[in-house]
């Protein structure tokens, strides 16, 4: 069994995620951070699932039993993690998410003691960790070693004045009218109170949490609401975020979503006009559209890809010295405030745009046009190895003979194919799709 996916330990809560898994999971991790232990604690967060719970306590288990003193922070966004974790000292900080899943699933997110994911290669350390029964026995302590809990309820007020001091201290959101979607998540706190303080006129959306309808019709997974929501309160911006709000989506005035590539072309210029943008360009993925690569060359900026995942875009971002990255998908990565993606953080960022430019969100977040795109997403069986599925080299080569961009993937944390094709002719796309998705389905789900 494979522990880590694309972002974490992430699957079904009490089948693959067991509480058993959880807290194996947090001893492997346990004995791997003792070597480089400075202050001994490890603070957890979570989101409002309800297994949460069941999960919390299991990971606090194996964390005291081989040592280490846990400090439970409740439900607080993803990035909160990664700012409070070093804020506080901690040797390495969890977060329990499964992000934009549905409430069945949940997962577990590592950062570092500066707040930074855990690369690729330390989680396969942690793994292979978890499955050496001898050294996971090896490593309980006993007397008193153990470790104790205990849990804070008032750091939430760290992380707003983090989320204020993001926000230039020139400008006032006083006017502004914004819908605010929590997606019922972790953020159902902090999203409502940073807008106000900043003088906001705040209509919130699903911010009663229940522990079962996290993303359920709502968030940046289902704008809709949002979207009529600004059309019937007549508001400037429509903000919706993901269950654990380290995702964002915006909504225009007209009630239009913006595309997550020209949310970060917009951005990103903007910032390199302020002359705050670091390294001559941003980072975005290999699921980016060709329409960014072109308006950033236009204006003098490079644009770097990644691999899928937030913790990859922050891998080049620190090779080549950048502070401004993301993904189509809503994650937006301002390092000089957040050390992940952050929805709230890149929200104010969006706001002050609009500030500065002093023209409306229809006006300024749609900078160039786009490449016809299509994402198709299928569940399968099996996720048997492309390289050995017959006859797929043949199919790709077609593709790009015919300038059609493909990218074909596995979901790391669900059973399904992710398929993109990008090309100019959007009607010969559309039928390549229509014959890919069924080439996929028949050799995937026979």
């Amino acid at each position: 069994m494979k522990l880590f996916g694309t972002d974490g330990v992430r699957g079904e809560a009490g089948t693959f995620l067991s509480a058993e898994v959880a807290m194996k999971v947090a001893m492997a991790a346990g004995i791997y951070l003792k070597r480089t232990a400075k202050t001994n604690k490890i603070l957890i967060g979570k989101d409002t699932r309800r297994s949460g719970y069941m999960i919390e306590n299991a990971i606090v288990c194996g964390l005291t039993a081989v040592g280490f003193d846990v400090i439970q922070i409740g439900p607080m966004p993803t990035p909160a993690i990664a700012f409070i974790t070093e804020n506080m000292r901690c040797d390495a900080g969890i977060m329990i998410s499964a992000s934009h899943n549905s409430f069945e699933d949940n997962g577990i997110k590592f950062f570092d003691g500066l707040g930074d994911k855990f690369p690729c290669e330390v989680e396969e350390e942690i793994e292979s960790i978890y499955f050496d029964d001898d050294k996971i026995c090896e490593a309980q302590v006993t007397a008193k070693s153990i470790g104790k809990a205990k849990r804070i309820d008032d750091v939430i007020g760290r992380y707003i004045v983090q989320l204020k001091n993001s926000f230039p201290r020139r400008l006032t959101l006083q006017g502004m009218r914004i819908v605010l979607d929590s997606a019922n998540g972790a953020a159902y706190k902090v999203g409502p109170t940073v807008l106000e303080e900043l003088g906001a006129d705040v209509i919130v959306m699903h911010n009663k949490p229940d522990g079962f309808n996290i993303n359920e019709g709502c968030g940046a997974l289902h704008p809709r609401n949002v979207s009529e929501a600004v059309i019937q309160y007549r508001a400037d911006l429509g903000i919706a975020l993901d269950g654990d709000a380290d995702r964002l989506v915006v909504i225009d005035e007209k009630g239009e979503v913006v595309d997550g590539d020209q949310l970060l072309g917009a951005l990103g210029v903007h910032l390199n006009e302020l002359g705050l943008l670091k390294g001559g360009g941003i980072v975005a993925t290999v699921m980016s559209n060709q329409g960014l690569d072109d308006y950033m060359n236009a204006n003098g900026l490079n644009l770097w890809r990644s691999s899928v995942g937030d913790k990859h875009v922050l891998e080049i971002m620190k090779k080549e010295g950048i502070n401004f990255g993301g993904e189509q998908s809503g994650h937006v990565i301002m390092h000089d405030f957040a050390k992940t993606g952050d929805g709230l953080v890149s929200a104010l960022q969006v706001l002050a745009l609009l500030l500065d430019k002093k023209k409306s969100a229809s006006e300024v977040l749609r900078p160039f046009p786009l490449y016809p795109q299509k994402l198709t997403n299928l569940h399968v069986k099996t996720k048997t190895p492309l390289e050995e599925i017959e006859g797929l080299v043949e199919k790709l080569k077609a593709l790009e003979e015919e300038g059609i961009r493909q990218l074909v993937r596995y979901s790391g944390t669900e059973n399904k194919l992710r398929i993109l094709l990008e090309a100019k002719d959007a009607k010969l796309m559309k039928k390549r799709m229509n014959e890919l998705s069924d080439f996929f389905s028949k050799a995937l789900n026979a």
